[in-house]
């Protein structure tokens, strides 16, 4: 998958076909909070996506405080959002 940039009209259609992520001001990244029963539902899902970053070659920043996992993605190397971000993105929805 090609780490290039899209364009900004790109960005708001992959957004669009997104549920529950919203764009930085900045335009560069995307983010998203999952809230789940307890920590430990939190911190299976994190070892979830752990395993999918190191599988795509895409890690995300991310914290967890308790049952919450606040999630941002950006494709540093293309100083903006990619394909790889969406599709990430679309994933980390499917295990969640």
């Amino acid at each position: 998958m090609k780490r290039t940039a899209l364009p900004d009209g790109a960005v708001r259609e992959a957004l669009a076909g997104l549920n529950g992520w919203t764009l930085a001001e900045d335009g560069r990244s995307i983010a998203r909070d999952f809230a789940f029963g307890s920590f430990s539902e939190a911190f299976a899902f994190m070892t979830r996506a752990a395993l999918l970053a190191e599988k795509m070659d895409h890690h995300p920043d991310w914290s967890n405080s308790y049952r919450r996992v606040s999630v941002r993605l950006t494709t540093h190397v293309a100083q903006g959002l990619t394909e790889l971000d969406f599709s990430f993105a679309r994933e980390l929805d499917r295990l969640a």
